[in-house]
């Protein structure tokens, strides 16, 4: 399966390069959770460099490992910690970010204990009256393997259980949001720069998900979002990727609810 993600992105990249094209082209692929972030950035770099295109695409983490190691991109972004077979690329922080649990806006929840959170998602608490709200089916939603969000969300929270596979599972932030925001029942985790009005963001130990706290350390569940890439970059990539990470980049980036890398 792992394969499939890389074809569409050298498809895609031989196909962007024919007929008229920039004279410099990057492809950066990976998580989706960075994604719309970069895409921002790079519309704002392109303006400023006409001769430069900048093909973002997803796939998850995983995904973006794979096509930096295939070739299909020159750049990958990751929004977990490199594992340990995957050391081999170099890496650079560009922006951090906080994992929102989320639910319904109707749910009378507000605050959710780390305990409880594990029991939901490995599938141990199944009803919404045994976390202090009416009697009623939980129904947990998670990534898909391979998710960065996944990865961190199990890394940061779940203390070493599975997530239970009676989860049902989707493949991005906006589809995940999408589904709890006409779901009174469902629970789950997004991008805490991707939390808007269509959902209600718990407090996890009394904490609130909001960027002060990320900054002060009280919010733990927090990952970074990476740029991958073999070895150094050069050339036109290596130039948008100061751009991200230059005063201007990191300030479009927090503007967009993310934290500044450090």
């Amino acid at each position: 399966m792992k394969r499939l993600w890389i074809f569409p992105l050298v498809l895609a990249a031989a196909c962007a390069s024919c007929g008229d094209s920039p004279q410099d082209q990057i492809t950066i692929a990976g998580s989706t959770s960075f994604q719309p972030f970069v895409e921002m950035v790079a519309e704002a770099y392109e303006q400023g460099h006409p001769d430069v295109r900048i093909l973002v695409q997803g796939g998850g983490s995983t995904a973006g490992v794979l096509a930096v190691r295939a070739g299909a991109a020159t750049v990958g972004m990751v929004s977990r910690g490199l594992q340990p077979d995957e050391k081999d690329l170099s890496a650079m922080v560009a922006a951090r970010d906080g994992i929102a649990v989320i639910v319904h806006p109707s749910s009378p929840l507000s605050n959710l204990t780390t305990d409880q959170i594990r029991g939901i998602f490995s599938g141990t608490v199944t009803d919404f009256g045994e976390l202090g709200g009416p009697k009623g089916p939980v129904r947990p939603v998670t990534r898909e393997e391979g998710s960065g969000t996944r990865g961190a969300f199990v890394d940061l929270l779940m203390g070493g259980r599975a997530i239970t596979p009676a989860a049902l599972v989707q493949d991005s932030n906006g589809s995940m949001r999408e589904l709890i925001a006409h779901d009174p029942e469902a629970i789950g985790y997004i991008s805490l720069g991707l939390v808007d009005g269509s959902v209600k963001a718990l407090n996890i130990d009394g904490i609130r998900p909001a960027r002060e706290n990320v900054e002060n350390g009280s919010y733990r569940l927090v990952r970074p979002f990476m740029f991958i890439f073999n070895g150094q970059l050069e050339g036109t990539a290596r130039l948008f990727v100061d751009f991200v990470l230059s005063p201007q980049g990191q300030r479009m980036l927090e503007q967009e609810g993310l934290i500044a890398a450090k």
